[in-house]
């Protein structure tokens, strides 16, 4: 593949710079692959991609599109943090979304972001009132599930094992297996739960 060098790869200083250097470098060296090599079967010159890797210069699209390639990194990589608009996100008390399943209580305290592909995750406040039990996951799911109890105490049925649970204990599983959280309590079961990939806040009001 040969690509042409021209003057769209400028200074770094003479623009908004687009720091792919240290990426790019850590993908090469994970390969073993020397600048030469890259350069050669990028169609680029050696010292092109010694001052990208150094932040000198900002690559043409053209360029930045054949390293990649030689590279094996998809561009979502390189651009992952360009296409955040807000790094952080509050969602104030009186702002939270609520569902109710079957009873129990679910209070969003972390939006899923679409941008995270595969990696999306939810977070609740959940509350289980006594003699009852969450139902979404009696058959299982995608992803990862864990949860803080923050008061009561109950319990956490996973395939065919009981799990007794209480307030200050941490709990983390694999959400692929059949789950239930179980409140055998006289009191609300109350805790900080999160999933992913997300399952009940996805679609925005």
């Amino acid at each position: 593949m040969t690509v042409s060098q021209n003057d769209a790869e400028r200074p770094v200083k003479e623009k908004a710079p687009y720091h792919f250097g240290e990426k790019l470098k850590m993908a090469r060296e994970r390969k073993g692959f020397t600048l030469k090599i890259v350069a050669q079967r990028a169609g680029v010159s050696e010292s092109l991609v010694s001052q990208i890797e150094r932040n000198r210069v900002s690559p043409a699209i053209d360029t930045l599109l054949a390293l990649a390639e030689v590279l094996d990194i998809n561009l979502e990589f390189l651009f992952e943090e360009y296409r955040k608009k807000h790094p952080v996100e509050i969602i104030h008390s009186d702002e939270r979304r609520l569902v109710e399943e079957d009873g129990v209580r679910y209070e969003e305290i972390a939006r899923p972001n679409s941008d995270d592909g595969s990696h999306m995750m939810e977070s609740y406040l959940i509350t289980v009132p006594p003699k009852t039990q969450t139902h979404r996951g009696s058959y299982g799911h995608i992803g990862r599930e864990t949860g803080f109890v923050l008061g009561g105490r109950g319990e956490l049925h996973y395939e065919k094992n009981v799990y007794k649970i209480k307030a200050g204990d941490g709990i983390s599983f694999s959400a692929g297996a059949p789950h239930v959280l179980v409140n055998d309590g006289d009191e609300p079961l109350t805790a900080i739960w999160t999933v992913t990939p997300s399952q009940r806040f996805n679609k925005k009001d």
